[in-house]
């Protein structure tokens, strides 16, 4: 259960040094899993779909259309009233490097078994260690805000609400020319009840630090 705190009551809750180490080991999976499935050549997560076609759309990098997406995101957060923490910054910070890092030591896969065992365990891996940072209880990223946003606001499961985004996301960037494989209609599919799975596993009991602060399921 994720408590919704500001970023200074983030910092100042308990736990804090196994939160810490939780949200670095979270984050940097996170980057490690993305580039497995990225590895895989069976389809991208929905995320990179939609930044791949939106850099064909505007004739920007990948990078570029990363941060373009990043800043829209958070702005979409405004009307949700989300609390970015120290998750959100270091969310930024250390999964590409994360993803480069592996990119440089992962062998390519062998033959198709390969790479369906490069998609399932990436896929595994990633929603774990999403629901591992998202634990720490510091704050979500960019994109993850979304949904921890839309969980509070419309008490919806976690499962049924990630399960939207990853299908709306791959959807608006197929149609800007994203590339959709097997395994992006795998990896939407599935997200939402992995990072539903592990969520409440995963995340670190904190005691509320004020009374306007709410609880999200």
């Amino acid at each position: 259960m994720l408590l919704r705190m500001s970023a200074a009551a983030q910092v100042r809750a308990g736990r804090k040094t196994r939160r810490i180490l939780q949200l670095l080991a979270g984050l940097a999976g996170y980057g490690a899993a993305v580039m497995m499935l990225v590895r895989s050549g069976l389809g991208a997560a929905s995320w990179n779909v939609l930044t791949e076609g939106t850099a064909d759309a505007l004739g920007v990098s990948f990078g570029w259309a990363t941060n373009l997406i990043s800043v829209l995101v958070l702005l979409a957060w405004i009307p949700m009233r989300e609390l970015p923490g120290l998750g959100t910054l270091l969310n930024v910070a250390i999964v590409g490097f994360a993803a480069d890092a592996t990119a440089a030591v992962l062998p390519e896969p062998q033959g198709m078994l390969g790479q369906s065992g490069y998609l399932l365990l990436g896929l595994v891996a990633l929603a774990f260690f999403d629901a591992l940072y998202l634990g720490a209880q510091f704050g979500s990223g960019p994109r993850d805000g979304i949904m921890t946003g839309l969980v509070r606001l419309t008490r919806l499961p976690v499962a049924a609400v990630r399960t939207g985004i990853e299908v709306v996301v791959a959807g608006i960037g197929w149609l800007l020319g994203g590339t959709v494989g097997a395994g992006t209609v795998l990896i939407a599919l599935c997200m939402g009840p992995l990072v539903g799975f592990f969520l409440p596993r995963t995340a670190v009991r904190l005691p509320s630090t004020s009374p306007c602060e709410r609880r999200e399921s």
